[in-house]
């Protein structure tokens, strides 16, 4: 046990809470200031490669989230009638599976239970509205009139981040792709067990993502004008409408929407925090630091590797905060940034957009390549 610490986190989100549990499991004093009245994580569901298994595994999660999802070890691409194009086997990080899809609210139960369970503090419907770093700890104002001082205050606070642009101004705002992602929850076919990708050239890509025994959700990518926002009356329509190439399983899915309030519009943004990613006892991670495109539904992934590492490196330097943040950031950014720029180049190439030589150089490792990467330690 290293010397005990004061640690504020800045978001209740997937990292956030990761990050909870694993310090409080540690014997930190934690408290986790969450915007939101409660843990009711938007979207539909999450991939979970085997690097974002193995960072949950960490933290005592693991069981959990495997009884609540969907385990698989295949991806299987296919053609817009649904017809097998090839299977792909998953590469493992150490014996854990390849991938588990899980809704995205059991995800938050999950990760809100367990870092109660290990100690921490959930504070709801609460934000920093001011903060002083002065070398030896962080003065806090939260928007509840309270005051505190903490060792450490970290942003798990997405890809918004309020404290980002306290630290930064307005240097790092969220970069639009112009492509953005439609999902929706269905009934789970029988002979959906592992990831489907339907493809059809540079004209749309639909996937399938079982996320439990009865579950799954439709994911499909396209260009779309910056201010675009599908009318809420018309959205299953407009998905379908993109989506008229694909016949099959990817038709079957949409046919079976029990409900068309369901459909989930999000644009695909990214960050690239370049300065470096703490100020003092100040640091961002996860999303606020460096958001990627979801090519390789690594954005989790990164998110809670971030925690577990960070919780390491303060374990490594021994209450020393700052060395403990700059170790902690030497390690991560560089995968981290690999991951954001391989990322948005699939992107580009499967909406034939046009690519950078760098870019080109990143995708001759490809999704299959970034797989075998993604398994090494971290």
């Amino acid at each position: 046990m290293t010397t005990p610490l004061q640690v504020l986190i800045h978001g209740g989100g997937i990292g956030g809470l990761t990050l909870a549990t694993a310090l409080a499991r540690r014997g930190h004093t934690v408290e986790v200031v969450e915007l939101r009245g409660e843990l009711d994580a938007l979207g539909v569901g999450i991939l979970q490669p085997s690097n974002a298994l193995h960072a949950l595994n960490e933290i005592g999660v693991l069981d959990a989230c495997l009884a609540a999802g969907f385990a698989w070890e295949v991806l299987t691409i296919a053609d817009p009638t649904g017809g097998t194009l090839a299977e792909i086997p998953q590469p493992r990080m150490g014996d854990l599976p390849s991938n588990n899809g899980i809704p995205r609210p059991a995800l938050a139960k999950l990760l809100g239970e367990a870092a109660v369970a290990a100690g921490a503090t959930i504070r709801f419907s609460t934000t920093i509205t001011d903060l002083t770093d002065d070398g030896t700890g962080v003065d806090v104002v939260l928007s509840d009139g309270s005051t505190s001082r903490w060792d450490l205050v970290v942003g798990f606070d997405g890809i918004g981040s309020p404290l980002r642009t306290r630290l930064y101004g307005d240097r790092y705002t969220p970069e639009y792709t112009g492509f953005a992602n439609w999902r929706v929850t269905v009934p789970r076919r029988p002979e959906v067990r592992g990831v489907v990708m339907g493809v059809a050239g540079t004209d749309g890509k639909a996937m399938l993502n079982p996320i439990s025994a009865d579950s799954m959700y439709l994911a499909s990518v396209f260009a779309e004008a910056e201010d675009f926002r599908p009318d809420p009356e018309r959205a299953l329509e407009q998905l379908t409408e993109r989506l008229a190439m694909f016949s099959g399983p990817v038709a079957e899915a949409l046919a079976s929407v029990e409900d068309p309030a369901g459909v989930v519009y999000s644009r695909i943004s990214q960050v690239t925090v370049e300065e470096p990613w703490h100020v003092g006892r100040i640091v961002l991670a996860g999303d606020a630091a460096h958001a990627s495109a979801p090519q390789l539904a690594q954005g989790a992934a990164m998110a809670v590797e971030d925690a577990v590492v960070l919780a390491e490196s303060l374990d490594a330097h021994e209450g020393d905060v700052p060395a403990a943040l700059k170790a902690w950031e030497e390690r991560r950014r560089p995968r981290a940034m690999w991951v954001q720029a391989l990322s948005r180049a699939l992107l580009r190439q499967e909406m034939g957009a046009a690519t950078t030589p760098e870019e080109d150089e990143l995708l001759k490792v490809g999704v299959a390549g970034a797989s075998h990467v993604l398994v090494e330690p971290y």
